[in-house]
């Protein structure tokens, strides 16, 4: 067993190389490949904070594109300055106090996940009570209603026009703060006792209840992290595409969510890690099925919508034939390295 001191050390070491990588790819990379990379760490928190709710916990929501809603929306709005609100605006008028709130990029993303977890936690307390499928169409329909709702709250959202010109402030920097944030608070989360009472309610409620765990507040408590990891997604997510509205939150953005977790392994951090970057780098990649393809004199005419086909069929294989994921039940650990490399000197 390492050391803990040891582990600290290499894991500060890990983190600075990371932030010394994205150093070097913010000045050498172009734009598309940066894009890429603020991807991966969005998607990454995204993935991170659903694998919490169904991986660990057992229940299966499909609500993740409503919480990204309300902290991509929360976060917009109070980044805006305020003539620029005032001049988007055409339908109706912004209300006070929305037209006159202003906050610092940080603040404004911890607002947008705190928002998501409030309603989170609101929505926990009738639904929660569901199990299964049942508990996948109530935050399906949940989703949609936040959908509806920003689509015709016109003096808030600006209805279904949006809002444009968000600040950019979502960088590497940024987003890879939160994403190791993220990681850091979901691993220590799961480490503890708490997280002992996930797994045991996942694996089976009836008998965590007989164990004497309160296991409504354990999901609600859960329920609640996840949205507001959500929440801070959306929010990173707007920035970095400095456009929203309504229509981007459709059940598609959950479902690649949900691929993203079932792709990589299912209560696996890890899995939501390396599932993260192989999927959002898979669908950037197959873009080409989707424009013209010349071969010599043969001209393929590009399909749209071909690459979510693609796609598909590829998550379509891996749950027939690797029902774990690419990772599988395995987690990356400092202690599972040693191991691995201490076996490997053994054997020699």
């Amino acid at each position: 067993m390492m050391e803990k001191k040891t582990k600290v050390i290499l894991n500060l070491s890990l983190t600075l190389m990371l932030g010394v990588f994205l150093w070097w790819a913010q000045g050498n990379l172009d734009g598309y490949k940066v894009q890429v990379l603020n991807l991966i760490a969005v998607n990454a928190i995204l993935a991170l904070s659903l694998n919490l709710i169904y991986g660990f916990t057992g229940m299966f929501s499909l609500g993740h594109a409503g919480f990204m809603a309300i902290g991509a929306y929360v976060s917009a709005i109070l980044i805006l300055p305020a003539a620029q609100k005032e001049m988007m605006y055409i339908l109706e008028p912004i209300i006070w106090p929305f037209s006159v709130l202003e906050a610092p990029f940080f603040v404004s993303v911890l607002a947008g996940g705190f928002v998501a977890a409030l309603l989170g936690l609101l929505i926990a307390i009738p639904v929660l009570r569901l199990g299964g499928d049942y508990l996948g169409i109530a935050t399906l329909g949940f989703a949609e209603i936040i959908r509806v709702v920003f689509t015709n709250i016109t003096p808030v959202t600006n209805g279904a026009l949006g809002l444009k010109g968000i600040p950019p402030y979502a960088n590497l920097g940024w987003n890879y703060f939160w994403c190791v944030l993220t990681f850091y608070v979901i691993v220590k989360l799961l480490s503890s006792n708490f997280g002992n009472c996930l797994r045991a309610i996942r694996d089976d409620e009836v008998a965590a209840k007989a164990m004497g765990i309160n296991t409504f507040r354990c999901k609600a408590v859960s329920f609640a992290v996840g949205a507001f990891f959500a929440g801070v997604g959306g929010a990173l997510m707007g920035s970095l595409i400095t456009t929203i509205d309504p229509k981007m939150f459709n059940f598609q953005l959950t479902f690649n969510i949900l691929m993203i977790v079932v792709a990589g392994g299912l209560g696996s951090i890890t899995g939501s890690m390396v599932g993260a970057v192989v999927i959002t780098v898979l669908l950037e990649w197959l873009r080409f099925v989707e424009d013209t393809i010349e071969i010599g004199s043969f001209v393929i005419a590009g399909i749209p919508g071909m690459r979510m086909v693609i796609f598909s069929l590829v998550l379509l294989f891996i749950i027939l034939y690797r029902r774990e994921g690419i990772i599988g039940g395995y987690e990356f650990s400092w202690d599972s390295l040693t191991r691995r490399f201490g076996s490997k000197k053994e054997d020699e």
